[in-house]
């Protein structure tokens, strides 16, 4: 069961790069789209919410929750829609898959985490493929206005979340998950309101037809909503560890659907780009073989 939550997780946040691409612009404008992914998200865990714990959150953990909200719902969705809406799926799908290097980077910045050279070559490798993608993956394509700025937003995107993830470590570990998220989806709404309540008034609801409505509704309760869930139960069974190999069948999926249903193409720059990623996040996340002890004489 756990590996199958991880399998599921892994497997829609391959299909989103698509799938929420084919929304935006023509139906929901991006940041629009954050408005509707955070308050339905906020809805879905006020109501799981019920099932779990009575927490209130400590005054002295305000700050750092506001931070967490910042970062993990709202700088972090505001640049990878809006990246989405000018990139393309594939380039989306290998690019958010440098969270882990990005992660490692900012551990070593921020709370002086000690790297060694393996993971420093990663590191370099996997920023070189993302690099290429940034400067070489432009191509000519109406759904995809401006891909080498969307590429830059996408990986700005995983440089919240990586912030977010090493900011949130003492909530996570402090509150259940439902306190946590409810809390933090909730001031995700006051904090993308500003940005995205233009294009949310902008949103013709009479004249969506259902291929738009489903795919909100799969943003809204498969990305933002059972994703966390399904992680959640993984991590029960799972190590850490192992969830976190799932990564590198992400942008397999990604690529396999937005190639099936004809959103994007393979070009040989997405290939190389791909393939320095996913050396890097491997070279960087993998953990060294423990020392064979010396046999006593």
């Amino acid at each position: 069961m756990a590996i199958g939550a991880a399998i599921g997780a892994t497997t829609i946040y391959g299909l989103n790069h698509t799938i929420a691409k084919g929304v935006m612009p023509h139906y929901v404008q991006p940041l629009g789209f954050i408005i509707l992914r955070v308050v339905g998200a906020a809805i879905l865990f006020w109501g799981v919410s019920l099932f779990g714990p009575k927490e209130r959150i400590v005054k002295k953990d305000y700050l750092r929750m506001l931070l967490c909200a910042l970062l993990g719902m709202g700088f972090n969705m505001l640049v990878f829609f809006k990246g989405l809406a000018l990139s393309t799926p594939i380039n989306s799908a290998v690019l958010v898959t440098t969270t882990p290097i990005i992660v490692l980077l900012l551990s070593a910045i921020l709370i002086k985490e000690k790297i060694g050279s393996r993971k420093i070559l990663g590191i370099g490798i996997g920023l070189l493929g993302a690099l290429g993608l940034i400067l070489f993956g432009a191509e000519i394509r109406q759904d995809a206005p401006n891909i080498p700025l969307g590429n830059v937003l996408i990986l700005a995107n995983s440089v919240f979340y990586g912030s977010y993830l090493i900011v949130a470590k003492t909530l996570i570990a402090k509150y259940h998950p439902f306190t946590f998220m409810k809390w933090l989806f909730t001031l995700g709404i006051f904090i993308c309101l500003p940005f995205g309540y233009a294009e949310f008034t902008q949103i013709q609801w009479s004249s969506l037809p259902f291929d738009a409505l489903w795919r909100i509704t799969f943003v809204i309760v498969g990305t933002t909503f059972c994703t966390y869930l399904f992680n959640i139960f993984a991590l029960t069974q799972l190590k850490a560890s192992t969830l976190s190999a799932f990564v590198y069948v992400q942008p397999l999926i990604g690529i396999i659907y937005a190639i099936a249903t004809g959103q994007d193409v393979l070009t040989t720059i997405k290939i190389i780009s791909a393939c320095l990623v996913l050396l890097g996040v491997y070279l960087s996340s993998r953990r060294p073989y423990p020392k064979a002890r010396k046999k006593r004489a």
